[in-house]
């Protein structure tokens, strides 16, 4: 299940939070916003809706490669295999995590 983990906003600058969907309650807390994207999406690697995640469903990328999809879409963290679909994990400018169908990714040519 990707996106079994949402990032919530606080009342302030260090207070976002992590939201686990599948066990309806927090993973983490009074966290900068960065901070908390970067976890969450560690979460969704290690983590589906049953459990921990099968190691064969999931895949880093080492170094992390620059991706584009119908419009640039970031650097290209990770793999996850759901549902029989291959997931790339998206870190864009901003820090924040997408999921993009496998099939949709371009290695970007104007980026090292």
């Amino acid at each position: 299940m990707v996106g079994r983990f949402n990032v919530r906003p606080g009342t302030g600058e260090a207070d976002w939070s992590i939201w686990d969907n599948a066990a309806n309650g927090l993973r983490g807390s009074g966290l900068h916003e960065a901070e908390a994207h970067r976890q969450a999406a560690e979460l969704e690697l290690q983590y589906d809706a049953h459990g921990y995640r099968p190691a064969e469903t999931y895949q880093k990328v080492d170094p992390p490669k620059h991706v584009q999809a119908w419009q640039p879409a970031g650097v290209l963290v990770a793999w996850v295999r759901e549902g029989g679909e291959w997931l790339g994990q998206v870190r864009d400018d901003d820090g924040r995590y997408h999921w993009v169908p496998g099939d949709e990714l371009r290695e970007a040519k104007d980026r090292p």
